[in-house]
């Protein structure tokens, strides 16, 4: 084993700031995208304190079926993943977008119970919940060889080729891939292959596509929490930049496109109105009707996911699926 590393460490490759450059970085994209035709805003904003705390919520709704899919798929998989994982010797289990790695707990608890050589690398961007998890996983496995990176996706991955060169089975779970456009999503697995070698696997969780009302409902759930998830966006806008939207006199829309594979929401102005953001100085009118776009999910035909894997520069290896074969999680090599 060629690993240098302790039981448990960080690594933060995060940008640090004084938090006036991300007020800035907030401003500039939310006054790009209210000046756009047709209006939009980027979900990357979705998730400050209150945004989070709804996400929580909206996974344990009955209609969102995505993280029970996945979880279960794992729970009914996760010997034989690990068994796949492991044939070719010690790896570095890399899980990008890591968070509190509910669903990948399943996998490192079966790779201990099998006594795997391995190293688990969980990279997010979030320094706070890199802290969380590390503090858990001592505490449940305390044996466990702990590689924590602090880092964008990328930047991430940069630092694992440079510093861990053995093999490595990277981890892109949930229906992460959807949130990229189709072309976006592309060239994102291509990024991910060039820091990768022939050999090495990458399981990507790929939400597949299935009855349209089953997919509008997790994303229109009927007690109403997505709507409050979707408006805290203007409500952060408030807080963070100076804003004065009026949160009344916008609606949640959502709206899912079975032929484009692709679900989408929106907040729609109710009224003709004008909004002003103090961070900007500047003043966005609204035609009565008029939306803003605020998140796109594709959804996939196993076809089009194995495809996508393929034009990225991996094999196609085997695909897990949940009993209802609405969610997947796709094994690929590196060629």
């Amino acid at each position: 084993m060629l690993l240098q590393t302790t039981p448990n460490t960080l690594i933060d490759l995060s940008r640090k700031t004084d938090g006036s450059q991300d007020r800035a970085a907030f401003a500039n994209d939310v006054a790009d995208g209210l000046s756009q035709n047709p209006k939009q805003l980027s979900s990357r904003y979705f998730y400050d304190a209150t945004g989070s705390r709804l996400f929580q919520q909206i996974m344990a709704l009955p209609e969102y079926y995505l993280t029970r899919a996945e979880y279960s798929l794992m729970q009914q998989h996760r010997s034989d993943m690990v068994s796949t994982f492991a044939a070719g010797g010690f790896f570095h289990l890399v899980d990008l977008g890591a968070g509190d790695a509910m669903k990948t707990k399943l996998l490192l608890s079966e790779l201990v119970k099998q006594e795997k050589p391995f190293n688990y690398v969980p990279v997010d961007i979030s320094g706070s919940a890199m802290q969380e998890l590390s503090k858990d996983l001592r505490q449940t496995h305390p044996d466990l060889l702990i590689q924590t990176v602090v880092a964008e996706y990328i930047t991430g991955l940069q630092w694992l080729q440079q510093h861990l060169p053995e093999r490595k089975v990277v981890l892109f779970l949930g229906s992460n891939i959807g949130n990229f456009e189709r072309d976006e999503g592309l060239e994102f697995i291509r990024q991910i292959r060039r820091h990768l070698k022939p050999g090495d696997l990458f399981l990507l969780g790929v939400d597949l596509a299935k009855d349209p009302a089953t997919i509008l409902a997790a994303y229109n759930d009927a007690s109403g929490v997505t709507a409050a998830f979707n408006l805290n966006l203007l409500e952060r806008i408030n807080r963070e930049l100076g804003g004065n939207f009026d949160l009344d006199a916008f609606k949640h829309f959502a709206l899912y496109d079975p032929q484009l594979g692709v679900m989408k929401s929106f907040l729609v102005s109710q009224r003709e109105q004008e909004v002003y953001l103090e961070a900007t100085q500047k003043r966005y009118t609204f035609a009565a009707w008029e939306a803003i776009h605020t998140e796109s999910s594709h959804k996939y035909t196993l076809q089009q996911a194995t495809e996508m894997g393929r034009s990225a520069g991996f094999e196609f290896v085997t695909s897990y699926l949940d009993e209802e074969g609405g969610f997947a999680d796709m094994l690929f090599k590196a060629i």
